[in-house]
Order: structure tokens, then sequence, then C-alpha cells
């Protein structure tokens, strides 16, 4: 056999697991087996979503998390590792939204958002890909988005490092072959969690309005937590030997009401009515 099979006992790291798509991510995880780590700087909501998960007969712990700071990265990683074992999945999923028209933008805010988004999932991935390489085997997904293929305006610093995610990960994979380590990103399109709802109602406004005139709003469908979660999940349980290195998650267009009605009333008339 060319690929030695996945051990039974995977343990699994998720940044950014106190809401939105790290938290459905550790869930179905957790609801398949695998011993799920929940990291963020919200360490009680943490508690909350492990309590429920041991609730429902998973195995999960918290440990506090902050991607820019590199000692709490490196301690995340061994709380989590002493807890459950050698990391064997790592979701890289910490971050949050700042929004404005890139020439409004103050250079701290956009370093900010680099910061956050991809150094800080560098610094996770720098953090356990050594002892992954040693035990020839591993999965690391990067959460990504598709303003990395689609930008949207208002969310310059946001696309810079989302399109940086893109090249990181498509170096990564380089770097990795032939180490039984895999890497992928996936890239989520328009999703509804918590990320953004501090925004600024007016600036939330004239955004929505640019994504509108620029065709980048086809439809008000948004994707659930769960949707993204189902996607990592695939990726990661992926048998040796194949490599799913990226995957997009767009929002189904919802079909039109006539439609559905249609629909209903032929499924609801008698076989021969009015013919």
């Amino acid at each position: 056999m060319a690929y030695i099979p996945h051990p039974d006992r995977r343990p699994v790291l998720v940044a950014g697991a106190s809401s939105g798509i790290g938290a459905a991510t550790a869930e179905w995880l957790a609801a398949a087996g695998y011993p799920v780590a929940l990291a963020a700087r919200r360490v009680e909501k943490l508690q909350e979503l492990a309590d429920k998960i041991t609730a429902n007969g998973g195995e999960a712990v918290a440990v506090p998390l902050d991607v820019t700071d590199e000692q709490s990265v490196l301690d995340c990683v061994a709380k989590a590792e002493a807890a459950l074992g050698s990391l064997e999945i790592v979701v890289a999923g910490a971050g949050d939204l700042a929004v404005g028209l890139s020439y409004d933008t103050l250079p701290e805010e956009f370093a900010a958002q680099i910061n956050i988004h991809l150094t800080g999932a560098y610094r996770i991935y720098r953090a356990v890909i050594g002892g992954m390489i040693d035990r020839t085997r591993g999965d690391f997904v990067f959460i990504g988005s598709d303003v990395a293929i689609r930008p949207r305006p208002w969310s310059s610093a946001y696309v810079a490092a989302k399109s940086g995610i893109d090249g990181l990960v498509a170096t990564i994979q380089l770097e990795l072959e032939g180490t039984g380590v895999r890497a992928g990103v996936v890239r989520p399109g328009q999703t509804l969690t918590g990320m953004g709802m501090n925004l600024d109602p007016k600036d939330t406004e004239d955004m929505l309005n640019d994504w509108i005139k620029h065709g980048l709003a086809r439809h008000g469908n948004f994707l659930a937590p769960e949707h993204i979660a189902q996607a990592v999940v695939a990726m990661v349980t992926m048998p040796r030997g194949a490599h799913m290195r990226s995957v997009e998650v767009e929002a189904e267009g919802a079909i039109p009401r006539a439609k559905r009605e249609q629909k209903t009333q032929d499924s609801t008339t008698p076989n021969g009515a009015g013919s």
C-alpha cells in the first residue's frame, strides 16, 4: 500500500471556533467522532460549545487563542496536544471583518486585517506543520473566501488577505508534495455568520449598493455555516492517496415563487386533471 491509512484517532484543532463557520465545523467533526480542540479569544463561548459537544457524546476542550500573538499560538497548540494528542487536522478560520473604501482605510487598519486573516493563519500552520511532516500525515485546512477570485469593493484589506491565503496554499501544496501532509483551502461565498454584524449600517448599505452595481450580489441568499463545515469535513475525510486541494461553496439562488407555487400545484393535482 502506497499510503498508510489515517489512524483511528485524529485530534482536531479549529481556530475561530467560538462562532460561525468555526463552531459549525467543530460540531460536525465532533459528531463524526473526532476529538476537537476549540480555539479562539472568547473562551466562555468555547466552553459553552465544548459542553454541548460532550453532552452529545463527543470529545472537546476549550483552548484560548489569539492568532495575532505568536506565543498564544504556540501555547494553544501545546495545550490542545496535551489534552487530545498530536494534531492530525487543523482548520484555520479565525478572523473578523472591517470594511471601508481603500482610499479611506488607514494603513494600520489594513495591516490589522492582514495580520488576522493571513499572518494569523500562517502562525498556526508554522506551529503544527513540523509534527505533521514528521508523522508523514496530517490535514491543514485554510478558510479562504471567494473574494480571492471575485474581489468586492469596500473590503480591500480582506480581499488582499484572502488572496494571500490562496497564494500561500498554492505554495504550501508544492512544498508538501511527497510528505504525506495535505493542505487545502475552502472558499465560502456569502455566509450568514456573526462576522460583520457590527458594521456601520450606512457603510453596509453603501457597500451592498456597490456590490449590486458591479454584479456581485446576484441574489439575496446566504450560506449557513453548516454548509462550509460540510466542505471542510469532506476535505479532511478523503482517504489517503487523494487530495482535495480546494473547494468553493456558493449560495444557491432561490427558485422564483411562481415556479415554486406551480410545482406545489402540480404535485397536488391528481393525474389527468384538466386534460
